[in-house]
């Protein structure tokens, strides 16, 4: 008769035989000895968790294998020695990520969690602007994570684009292009002019830079077409077509003014106004006006603009926008109508307020159906 025997030379491994006096296997015993301590659990998952320590590390203090720390770790979660807790807002950021892929069909959302973006060891709230940081820090993050060497990154104007070169890690470097998809604007702020941006994002990344050199309005079609026949301007414009990431910014029209365009008040006036808001005006991207379907206003400005157009634009693999605060949602909400965008990026606010819109444009067109 075989007597009970449990052959385990070392402690990490697993018991090679367990049988009950009768030669059987003995499940309820076979299921206790392999329970881990919970004194050697909970050690783990604290000094794991809460010292930062590694497996090695652990491993020696122990006196065990980095694979018992491993297992020790896991049971440390099955049996809920640790929990995990996404807080607000960051848990409603990747919920609302998730509804905008799904209701817009976007190929990819970030919803940037505003209220605590550090910033010089300081929360952001009470920042102003700290929408626009945290949705540029997003977007910087974003940018550094898909391009490559081969790619060409158009680049926009605008405060947004502005502030995402700050947060760009200087020690990513990529031989890629970067282009001006515009003219300059007069009477911006030269620090967030297209050139300007361009300039020090390509050093950034320490690839190529190709600028337009000239406005972005002109007086008349006729003048257009004789500066595209420059060789620096045409050079540029043969690049559009090669773009595979764009960076652009949204001004809003409707149903408030938030538009650097108009701020710079020398290319808007307001009759021009006027005119573009008979046409649904809802906004503007890359100095382009657009109508709440994402259409570019039939306008004078359409032929007086040094710049991507829109068709070519829509044609970019990868369309990212950046965005923040709700008053430029019916905007956002207009380019992605109109397929301008392949990836959104906004704060939780904007992000928000779009669902609202498409609910409401929903029921209205239900009822209407009636």
């Amino acid at each position: 008769m075989c007597r009970p025997c449990m052959i385990r030379e070392n402690p990490d491994a697993k018991p090679t035989a367990l049988f009950d006096g009768d030669g059987g296997q003995n499940n309820e015993v076979e299921s206790e000895v392999y329970n881990q301590s919970g004194s050697l659990i909970l050690r783990t998952a604290y000094l794991y968790y809460l010292k930062g320590k590694t497996q090695q590390e652990i491993a020696n203090v122990l006196n065990v294998s980095v694979p018992t720390v491993s297992r020790l770790v896991k049971k440390a979660k099955d049996e809920k020695v640790v929990e995990f807790v996404i807080r607000d807002p960051y848990i409603q950021s990747i919920e609302m990520e998730e509804k905008l892929k799904q209701v817009f069909k976007l190929r990819d959302v970030i919803v940037a969690p505003t209220p605590f973006l550090p910033l010089h060891g300081k929360t952001m709230q009470g920042f102003e602007g700290n929408a626009r940081r945290a949705v540029a820090l997003e977007g910087a993050r974003y940018v550094q994570r898909i391009i490559g060497d081969h790619d060409i990154l158009g680049v926009s104007w605008g405060k947004t684009i502005h502030a995402l070169i700050h947060f760009l890690n200087p020690c990513r470097k990529i031989n890629a292009g970067f282009v001006t998809m515009h003219g300059s604007i007069v009477g911006c702020n030269p620090d967030m002019d297209v050139r300007a941006l361009v300039a020090r994002m390509s050093m950034a990344f320490g690839g190529r830079n190709y600028s337009l050199l000239t406005e972005g309005f002109v007086s008349t079609g006729e003048i257009l077409e004789i500066i595209r026949t420059e060789v620096n301007v045409n050079r540029v414009f043969e690049m559009f077509d090669r773009i595979t990431i764009s960076l652009a910014g949204v001004g809003a029209f409707y149903p408030e003014r938030e538009s650097m365009l108009y701020e710079t008040g020398y290319y808007i006036s307001e009759s021009d106004l006027k005119d573009l808001r008979s046409k649904d005006l809802m906004g503007d991207i890359l100095l382009r006006f657009f109508d709440s379907q994402g259409n570019e206003c039939d306008s004078l400005f359409k032929e007086r603009t040094l710049g991507i157009d829109l068709e070519t634009y829509k044609k970019i693999k990868t369309k990212v926008v950046l965005a923040a605060d709700r008053k430029k949602s019916n905007a956002v909400l207009g380019i992605i109508k109109g397929g301008l965008a392949d990836v959104l990026i906004a704060d939780y606010s904007l992000a928000n307020t779009l669902l609202e819109l498409n609910s409401n444009n929903s029921l209205k067109g239900m009822r209407k159906g009636e």
